[in-house]
């Protein structure tokens, strides 16, 4: 009988959640939330607008650009510097605009995401501590090169590198700034890791000595919510500070209770970190999709919100059918109701063509087209709608589900590699990165440019060029053809340190943990075939 009762709470516990985390409650919710980032992104206008992915895409209509801070990376007791998500390009355009303004949400019952509490301050604290070993190790050449041929300059040396060292200490504030409700135990565990997390940096192959040059002022972390108290007349200029401000906008309000707002025309129940966990809300919306067409949807009411929606996503996936992009079809499980009101295995129709008119009266997305030439590698990752309009890479290696039409490349400087991700497959990218590095192989022996591209261009794409780049370049970034990999034996520093150079060219790389490890087993348990059926005999 307490087994049932306790069941029972726990279906209406439910039931209450699935009726307050509707669509229009969410995209209510986002779309209230907005105006509040827009408020701030005012107050320093001069401040690029940064997306945390992927929550934080849905809290603005236009960013300057994205990042990607993982809260796992600053749970308690599980606090990492990962230097496979450096965000460098986070920093430098922070050293060039004088700062930038970060935004991300969370659920209820906090104010600011673990990302923004923790994961950004350990950042900020260890790219500030390479940058004064870099500093400190520059003042020290250049103390050198002045006395190298005196002799009594030999005992003041190590006087002054120790005096170097503690003035460059002084002036490039390196120590930890967090917020007020993580605890001072919580910091000091995470202080006695700072010094490791830097090193960790120093070895990956990050270009410290550009970063320090860009940087006129070390970087430190500012939080504001929805409770912050900002007096509009004494809104310091980001130029005033002595630091370069890292502005972490937390967009959604933090109370507990459950809030029913209300307009002239419609209600609806707010929720703290809507944007959260797209894949179970937004039934094949986009954040984009959404803010074209913001207005139509959030008047469209409670009632309507789903239908309007559902065509939205319809008419957007014809309308890039039509254009050769990506456009899979939205299946989508309806609420589970009892037996005897619906059959559970019953699945909600995709909307006919039939009743849909495509005209103008939605806003359209276009994929990104973006791509991103890796250095002088002769490389590019990108996109597959990168790769369908492009005509200036000499052969194409696609990695993603479909085929593209490369009727101006002959079949030696094409190859379709139909690799899924680690969560369907554990093992599709390791089974094919033999065929993918023989084909480099191939292409780049002829000078050609070679162009690797998947669906999104930020995960299978760039592990395969990642895989590439270490079985065929040296570390210098230049093609040896495999004679450096044949002859060191690959340790995941290693993999890291070209993981490193590749991100600092392609800024929207997010490789996942388990892609990686495929492309880690593959380097380190064998080399790539001279011949495998999908590639030519290339030896």
């Amino acid at each position: 009988m307490e087994d049932e009762t306790k069941l029972s709470i726990y279906r209406a516990a439910r039931t209450i959640k699935r009726r307050e985390n509707t669509l229009y409650n969410a995209l209510r919710s986002i779309h209230d939330d907005s105006i509040f980032v827009g408020e701030i992104s005012q107050l320093w206008p001069d401040l690029p607008l940064l997306a945390n992915l992927r929550c934080g895409l849905w809290y603005f209509p236009k960013f300057h650009s994205t990042c990607y801070f993982k809260s796992t990376d600053g749970h308690t007791n599980n606090w990492s510097f990962n230097t496979s998500r450096l965000n460098l390009h986070v920093a430098h355009l922070a050293g060039q605009k004088g700062g930038c303004i970060i935004v991300d949400s969370t659920r209820k019952g906090k104010r600011f995401p673990d990302s923004m509490s923790k994961t950004i301050p350990i950042w900020t604290c260890v790219f500030n501590r390479a940058i004064s070993n870099h500093r400190s190790r520059m003042q020290d050449h250049d103390k050198l090169m002045e006395g190298v041929n005196s002799d009594n300059h030999e005992s003041e040396t190590c006087d002054q590198h120790a005096e170097n060292t503690r003035q460059a200490s002084r002036e490039w504030d390196s120590s930890l700034h967090m917020p007020l409700w993580v605890s001072k135990t919580e910091k000091a565990s995470i202080e006695e890791r700072l010094e490791g997390w830097t090193k960790e940096l120093e070895a990956s192959g990050a270009d410290i000595a550009s970063l320090a040059s860009c940087l006129k002022k070390p970087l430190r972390p500012l939080w504001i919510s929805q409770k912050t108290v900002i007096w509009l007349n004494e809104v310091p200029d980001h130029d005033s500070w002595d630091f370069t401000p890292i502005i972490l906008v937390s967009a959604s309000s933090s109370t507990g209770v459950i809030q029913h707002r209300t307009t002239s025309e419609f209600s609806w129940n707010y929720i703290p970190g809507a944007g959260d966990d797209e894949e179970s809300w937004a039934r094949g919306l986009s954040p984009d999709l959404f803010w074209n067409n913001v207005y139509d949807i959030v008047n469209s009411g409670p009632d309507m919100c789903n239908q309007k929606v559902a065509n939205m996503v319809e008419k957007d996936r014809v309308y890039r059918a039509q254009r050769g992009q990506n456009a899979p079809q939205v299946t989508l499980k309806p609420p589970k109701l009892s037996h005897s009101t619906r059959d559970p295995s019953y699945v909600e129709p995709i909307l006919s063509l039939d009743n849909l008119d495509i005209k103008n009266d939605i806003q359209f997305c276009d994929d990104d087209s973006t791509l991103y030439w890796l250095g002088t590698t002769n490389i590019a990752v990108g996109t597959a709608l990168a790769a369908a309009n492009t005509t200036c890479a000499g052969c194409i290696l696609n990695c993603g589900q479909d085929s593209i039409s490369a009727c101006h490349l002959n079949t030696e400087a094409y190859l379709h590699l139909p690799i899924v991700n680690s969560k369907l497959d554990r093992f599709s990218l390791r089974n094919n990165l033999a065929s993918a590095v023989n084909f480099a192989k191939l292409n780049l022996r002829k000078g050609k440019t070679l162009l690797v591209f998947c669906q999104n261009g930020e995960d299978i794409s760039v592990c395969v060029c990642l895989a590439i780049l270490t079985a065929l370049f040296d570390d210098g970034g230049t093609f040896d053809d495999g004679k450096s990999f044949s002859e060191t034996h690959i340790t995941k520093l290693e993999m890291r340190r070209r993981l490193v150079f590749l991100c600092k060219f392609a800024v929207k790389a997010r490789p996942s943990r388990g892609n990686l490890k495929q492309v880690y087993s593959f380097l380190s348990g064998g080399r790539a075939s001279s011949h495998t059926p999908s590639a030519p005999n290339t030896m």
